[in-house]
């Protein structure tokens, strides 16, 4: 059965363009032009992705990544967001509010194709091997894909896992912020360092008991980010 592929965006020209590309990749599509909208399907056809535009009228795409976020039934809905906002704040506060990836306007069909097929993999778990880390109180099984802290469980998105996945794999290695990408992002990413401290700074808020004062990711000052070593 296909995947389905919620597209939303408020320009009709933009929303054939990806549904004929997404369609003809072989995913099924449906598709939204606001943020009520959007909510209303997510919440009803259960999608597999969410292509997501920042600029809505109404509630824009900040509001329902927030919601959607918020909501137990969709809070690991992968999200790719679409921006033709420049200014790197902007891009930031959709990463910090848990959307996987961005893509700015304009964009190309082909690239859309394969972030979307990219993130559907890492959200599938293709990119990681069986196992479970136990490292201090943090527990991350690798075939589930799920983190417990102190056997509490932690939600995570497909991107936060798969970044927290790559760190504690090696922990004590540091790894650039141009590794995470390349590591994380499975396709070629014409990202920005930031890109990997927003990530970073999601994943402290939910597995450190102080993201203030890290225990478990490490920052490694002039390099990047390090996990914990095991006593």
């Amino acid at each position: 059965m296909s995947r389905t592929i919620l597209v939303v965006d408020d320009e009709p020209g933009i929303v054939q363009i990806a549904r004929d590309y997404l369609v003809r990749a072989g995913f099924r599509v449906i598709t939204a032009g606001d943020g009520a909208d959007a909510l209303r399907l997510a919440r009803a056809e259960r999608p597999s992705l969410l292509v997501l535009d920042l600029m809505l009228p109404g509630m824009d795409g900040l509001d329902v990544t927030r919601a959607l976020r918020q909501d137990p039934a969709t809070r690991k809905l992968p999200i790719i967001m679409l921006t033709a906002r420049v200014e790197e704040a902007d891009r930031l506060i959709g990463l910090e509010l848990g959307a996987d990836d961005y893509i700015t306007k304009p964009f190309s069909p082909r690239e859309l194709v394969a972030r979307v097929r990219a993130v559907l993999r890492r959200s599938a778990g293709d990119l990681a091997p069986s196992g479970v880390i136990q490292i201090g109180g943090l527990s991350i099984d690798l075939e589930r894909r799920s983190v417990r802290r102190d056997g509490e469980p932690i939600d995570l998105t497909a991107t936060e896992f798969e970044m927290l996945a790559v760190l504690a794999r090696e922990p004590g290695r540091p790894f650039t912020r141009a590794q995470l990408l390349e590591l994380v992002y499975d396709v070629s990413y014409a990202g920005y360092d930031r890109t990997v401290d927003a990530h970073i700074k999601n994943l402290r808020r939910k597995i450190e008991p102080d993201p203030h004062e890290p225990i478990y990711i490490l920052t490694i000052y002039g390099v990047g980010y390090k996990f914990m070593e095991p006593d």
